[in-house]
């Protein structure tokens, strides 16, 4: 097959370049159109209850991630030019297209009662910029005489205060969004650099912006970072301008139609598909190494160059077709997690890593059938002689060493194991940032002052008409109760609800004493009741924000802090039975939500399909074992040169105290694909030698050794330091990603040339005389 499938190649070279030109052209206009992901990843599937609560709570209330702030601390927040340039920066960020609302200081309102209409009429506290001292000291008084604010826009104990923005949902979630979250951070520091002061911004918009900011600007550092390493490494290789040139072309080609997979599925670039393009230069180019050597092996063989190519693709094509299967396997298992956002990433980058090879397969050929044959100079490197005295080392090993071998490995499991007993998987919102980011340094701000900016949403669904107001109220109090309960807790900010509506509404039907500011008795309530039914403004309005159409539905808003997956999953147990106690499961359902919430809970999903698909991985990639033995014990034992890497990297994990999150734990999935190809090249050269040349078992490992393993090496430095360019990135789990995949595939490339060769004469001491292992 593989002879006829040579001869094709270059018998209709012409036809396959074309070909493969106007596929790229096409690809390439469609790579074009490819856009950023400005909508929140999705990591649960859509019928997890979680997410299934927070889509419910998203169709009755919408978005609750729109809300950017802007923290400023200063002891002279009511001096009068700073207030005065605070109100106006709150004025001109209201005055911003894609803004939807702006709750400061300088737009606050108070409540009114109209006794001779009725109702509650809503007056602004500021109608116009004060100018004096005098007029700004007045209304500081008349602030701090309304406690709904206290906690939401103000902390007068610290002297803080923030500007609340919230887009509105077409800007959020569009291109739009990033240049209002700059226009808006230019505004801002006009006021900074003129007050010498520090300004703290967080929010969902904000950090989605800045994360997506960076996922652009990284996704161009990696990609030229990766052609910069790996051209540099094939030179040093080849020492061959043109072959190294042929590499990296060949694999940017695959990086084309890579993006264009993504614009024609539909997919957008997110901070996992945004990797796919420099992951595949990494991947891609170990098969051009493969290809080249085979080639020049051949000729420095004194075959002529035709059947040296022949002979390429006879030797090489099955081995390298069984390697991108198993690498495309590693990343094709997330399509069985469900997750949108691992779906994408997994089917696009499965299928361009075959892409990718298909184009190796097609166009070295071709491209070295067309060029000069190599001179002397460019196949001394296959003579290293480093190279040579570290192979018949590893040789001297497996031959005469494997009991040390054996033992060796074993330790390292037990201490991996060790370590792996250290992992924990705690996923935090802006965990993969520098702890001395701006990003990650402001929300340590806000969380001290207003106890963190996250939305977490209690939706409590009463199951009758009107229920949060009938059966006097008894819904009402059963919220305040659940209020006094979450503000025991420090991670939670003060809540926004009807209840603390109800109570800004008594104030002001008490006259407005601050001391009026709770939720009165039954009878105080009812009254209040008359000022506001009937209106469809004013207090009525307000408080049918918190409502569902018929009033069957409301919700409680708390702010939290970025406290972690592990923490969260501490809290819900504890507040869970406390909220069954007050509502009672058998009249209301009570459900906790909010876009933080749905974000942590993402992370322990992660880890339960962590398993899942590595399991998935194994299997696939034992029966692409099949295809070269039928031999159950070699298929078993050829696994353990790819899992005890894996266990090593865990066991680093442990000890260093990397957790396991988003990013990390792709790692798994990934580096076993990745590193069972070094057992495919390996056991196919072994195949080779046992079947076609009738050598013994120990003849065939030794042959495989040398004939494999300089191609081997190759890939390892290739992949090592093409993966450790990710370590670069600003992101943490980015970083620890690279470094350990890195590490990993080192760790797997001595596995796969010690211990796999060393398993392989084991087993066939095991084995009659002359069977062979089928």
């Amino acid at each position: 097959m593989w002879n006829k499938l040579a001869t094709y190649i270059i018998r209709y070279r012409l036809w396959w370049v074309a070909f493969v030109l106007v596929s790229t052209v096409f690809m390439a206009y469609e790579a074009s159109k490819i856009e950023l992901s400005y909508q929140f990843a999705r990591i649960l599937p859509s019928d997890d209850p979680v997410e299934k609560e927070y889509q419910d709570f998203r169709k009755l209330f919408g978005e609750d991630g729109s809300v950017m702030v802007i923290g400023w601390q200063d002891p002279g927040l009511f001096q009068a030019d700073k207030f005065q340039d605070w109100c106006k920066l709150s004025q001109e960020i209201k005055n911003t297209e894609g803004i939807k609302n702006v709750l400061s200081l300088a737009n606050l309102q108070k409540i009114v009662r109209n006794d001779s209409l009725q109702r509650f009429d809503f007056v602004p506290i500021i109608r116009d910029i004060p100018t004096t001292q005098t007029e700004v000291d007045s209304l500081k008084k008349e602030i701090l005489n309304l406690p709904f604010y206290e906690g939401l826009v103000l902390n007068s104990k610290t002297n803080a205060t923030l500007i609340v923005i919230t887009f509105n949902d077409k800007s959020l979630n569009s291109k739009r969004r990033l240049s209002i979250v700059t226009d808006i951070e230019a505004m801002a520091e006009k006021f900074a650099v003129k007050y010498k002061t520090d300004l703290h911004y967080s929010g969902m918009p904000y950090i989605r912006t800045v994360n997506m900011k960076k996922i652009s600007g990284e996704m161009e550092l990696f990609m030229g970072l990766a052609v910069l390493v790996t051209l540099f490494i094939l030179w040093a290789f080849f020492r061959s301008f043109r072959l190294t040139l042929l590499s990296i072309v060949v694999v940017l080609i695959g990086v084309i139609f890579s993006v264009g997979l993504l614009q024609l599925f539909g997919y957008k670039i997110t901070a996992l598909t945004g990797l796919i393009p420099p992951l595949l230069i990494v991947i891609g180019v170990p098969n051009c190494v493969f290809f080249i050597n085979k080639y020049q092996g051949e000729l420095k063989a004194n075959r002529d160059k035709n059947d040296s190519i022949l002979e390429m693709v006879r030797q090489i094509g099955l081995s390298t077709f069984l390697a991108n299967i198993t690498t495309a396997i590693g990343f094709g298992v997330f399509y069985f997690t469900n997750s949108s956002l691992l779906v994408e990433f997994g089917i696009v980058a499965a299928i361009s890593v075959m892409i990718t090879y298909v184009l190796c397969l097609l166009l070295l050929p071709i491209t070295l059938y067309y060029m000069d044959t190599p001179k002397a100079r460019h196949l001394k490197h296959l003579d290293g002689k480093w190279a040579f005295g570290f192979l018949s080392k590893i040789n001297y090993l497996v031959h005469n060493r494997r009991r040390e071998i054996y033992i060796a490995m074993v330790v390292m499991i037990i201490v991996s194991a060790y370590g792996m007993t250290k992992i924990k998987a705690i996923g935090y919102v802006v965990d993969d940032l520098p702890k001395n980011d701006p990003v990650y340094t402001d929300l340590r701000f806000l969380e001290k002052n207003f106890h963190g900016v996250l939305p977490f949403e209690v939706m409590i669904n009463t199951k009758e008409k009107n229920g949060v107001f009938e059966d006097q109220a008894i819904a009402l109090y059963k919220i305040k109760a659940l209020q006094n309960e979450l503000g025991k807790y420090k991670e939670f900010s003060k809540p926004v609800s009807v209840v603390e509506a109800s109570k800004f509404l008594y104030q002001a039907y008490r006259g407005g004493d601050a001391k009026y500011y709770a939720l009165p008795g039954v009878l105080e309530l009812s009254k209040l009741t008359n000022f506001v039914q009937g209106q469809e403004t004013g207090a009525s309005k307000q408080i049918n924000t918190f409502l569902n159409d018929d009033k069957s539905v409301t919700r409680v808003s708390f702010q939290m802090a970025d406290v972690g997956s592990e923490r969260i999953k501490v809290l819900m147990n504890q507040i869970r039975p406390k909220v069954d106690s007050i509502f009672s499961p058998e009249k209301y359902k009570v459900s906790m939500t909010g876009h933080s919430l749905v974000f942590l809970k993402s992370n322990d999903y992660l880890l339960g399909n962590l398993y899942e698909s590595l399991l998935i991985a194994i299997a696939l990639i034992a029966i692409v074992g099949m295809v070269l033995f039928r031999s159950i014990p070699i298929i078993l034992l050829s696994k353990l040169p790819c899992l005890i890497p894996l266990a090593l990297t865990a066991g680093i994990m442990g000890y260093f105290g990397i957790y396991f999150k988003p990013t990390t734990i792709l790692i798994f999935s990934i580096t076993f694909g990745i590193a069972s190809d070094g057992t495919v090249y390996f056991l196919t050269r072994y195949r080779q030698e046992i079947y076609d040349k009738g050598l013994n078992a120990s003849q065939a490992v030794t042959n495989s050794i040398f004939g494999t393993g300089l191609s081997m090496i190759y890939t390892a430095v290739i992949l090592f330091c093409g993966f450790s360019i990710f370590s670069a990135s600003s992101f943490g789990g980015t970083a620890a990603m690279g470094v350990m995949v890195s590490i990993t595939l080192l760790v797997a490339m001595c596995t796969n040339l010690i211990l796999l060769p060393a398993l392989l004469l084991t087993i066939s001491k095991w084995q009659k005389k002359g069977e062979k292992p089928s």
